[in-house]
């Protein structure tokens, strides 16, 4: 069932009013979630913003990687925007938003602390919503090209000779 969205304009005033009112961690509009401080934006069309917002946290939540931009998990989790999907995922994310407010939280999003959130997943681990997400993110997240850099990872070696005599020594992070 397509989220009904308010297709108003926003103005540069809401759209700054949005951000502070959050803290800065996302910018959640009619149909839209946006990040704070990059240029970037998605348009969601099945699912609430604010799920959208929260499923982000989410994936940073579960690989945690503070080199790695929002852009990036907004990317690995757009998929889960479609008619097949929402409903799961709108479910997930209340209970999420549940777990949070037993903890004292207006919402998981809303959750200030890493620690929090992340006893709040744990508790949700064996359900099919986080296995589902989970499951998704490797791929998701680490199959993006642009992401490969972050980690010291130069793709496939095979049309370049191979790794024993192109850098197979040459990773410094691990």
């Amino acid at each position: 069932m397509k989220a009904t969205l308010d297709r108003h304009k926003m103005t540069r005033r809401d759209l700054l009013a949005r951000s502070a009112a959050i803290g800065g961690a996302f910018v959640i509009g009619a149909g839209f979630v946006a990040g704070p401080t990059a240029a970037w934006a998605l348009e969601v069309e099945y699912i609430k913003p604010d799920t959208m917002a929260a499923l982000i946290q989410m994936a940073r939540d579960i690989y945690p990687h503070d080199h790695v931009a929002d852009q990036f998990y907004a990317a690995a989790v757009k998929g889960y925007d479609n008619a097949d999907q929402a409903q799961m995922i709108e479910a997930g994310i209340a209970a999420l938003n549940a777990a949070a407010a037993g903890k004292g939280y207006a919402g998981y999003l809303a959750t200030g602390w890493e620690r929090d959130r992340v006893d709040i997943l744990r508790a949700q681990e064996d359900s099919p919503f986080f296995q589902t997400i989970r499951g998704g993110l490797v791929t998701g997240l680490y199959n993006q090209k642009a992401v490969w850099p972050l980690f010291g990872y130069e793709g496939e070696s095979y049309s370049k000779g191979g790794y024993i005599d192109r850098g197979f020594n040459d990773i410094d992070w691990i």
